[in-house]
């Protein structure tokens, strides 16, 4: 059974950085590539980064192009993300997600994390 677990989130002030770990456990993690997404109250869903399992390629929506970086350590079977200079509006729940490519649409993924609330606020 594949389990993804998130973690890392929390309450930060604006301009501060958190690092969002997503543990697979359940499938082989090399060949899967990884999603993180983020829904806030009375939004949809939104696709954030994902890390490609075999061409090693990332991809980041603009929204956090330059602030965000995403990275995997495959012998633990995790993705990070690291949020740096985070804002108000990145206050949301947070979700990784597998699948064996990146896809632009999040139904797509079949596995997802239970998400991991990050709040930015002063």
């Amino acid at each position: 059974q594949v389990h993804l677990v998130e973690s890392g989130g929390g309450l930060v002030q604006p301009g501060g950085s958190l690092r969002l770990s997503c543990a697979a456990s359940g499938l082989t993690f090399n060949y899967y590539s990884i999603g993180w997404f983020r829904q806030a109250p009375g939004k949809e869903r939104e696709g954030l980064s994902c890390s490609h399992s075999f061409n090693g390629s990332t991809y980041y929506a603009d929204s956090v192009k330059g602030r965000f970086t995403i990275s995997r350590d495959n012998d633990k079977s995790t993705v990070y993300l690291q949020m740096n200079n985070l804002k108000p509006q990145d206050t949301a729940v947070y979700y990784c997600a597998a699948d064996v490519a990146c896809w632009g649409d999040s139904k797509k993924y079949d596995y997802w994390g239970q998400g991991t609330q990050v709040t930015v606020s002063s």
